[in-house]
């Protein structure tokens, strides 16, 4: 199968991406495509202009050809994983904007000719969440943790209810020891290389 893997983290030296790089390995030892698209690096413009907003119930919503690249990686791939640091309880500002100018009618969602909306993309089998939280799993979940809410059910209204969520979190990373996070490593690599 084809798997997408986003990165959301502005440090190439960061754990994030090792955790990225993790996840591709696992993904290839079990016979996937991998394609890993590393937000930052790519200089991914968060924001929707206001052209963008005007175009979106068009029939031509994308006009970033940034964009349409996304667009085209997420409508063939068939496993989704974004790897992210948790941010003031939810994604980063980047991979949210990501979702709002990628998953627009068209992509992550179709309007059926009675009006009723359908998902857009019913052929993603996985969506994959990997993430790490500075806080305790407990306080995380009192605040509902966003982003994996995000990723778990709002994207995966856009790939339909057979899309199978799975999530991989690493809470109170700032009190992790080496050997914890290397633990982490292993764990995310060898659960990816059992999709």
């Amino acid at each position: 199968m084809d798997a997408l893997v986003v990165v959301a983290n502005p440090n190439p030296a960061s754990y994030g991406h090792a955790l990225a790089a993790a996840a591709a390995d696992g993904l290839g030892a079990a016979g996937h495509t991998v394609t890993l698209l590393d937000l930052y690096a790519d200089r991914f413009v968060a924001a929707m202009t206001a052209a963008e907003r005007h175009a979106y119930h068009t029939s031509e919503p994308i006009l970033d050809p940034q964009v349409a690249a996304s667009a085209e990686l997420v409508q063939r791939c068939e496993i989704l994983v974004f790897v992210y640091p948790t941010w003031w309880s939810g994604l980063p500002a980047i991979l949210k904007g990501w979702l709002e100018r990628v998953m627009v009618p068209g992509v992550g969602v179709r309007f059926r000719p009675n009006g009723r909306v359908a998902p857009g993309l019913p052929h993603v089998r996985r969506i994959v969440g990997i993430s790490t939280y500075g806080s305790p799993r407990a306080y995380v979940a009192g605040v509902n943790d966003n982003g994996r809410r995000t990723l778990t059910r709002a994207l995966r209204m856009s790939c339909g209810w057979r899309a199978r969520p799975l999530w991989l979190g690493l809470y109170k990373m700032d009190a992790r020891t080496d050997a914890d996070r290397a633990a982490f490593l292993t764990r995310v690599r060898d659960r990816m290389a059992r999709l």
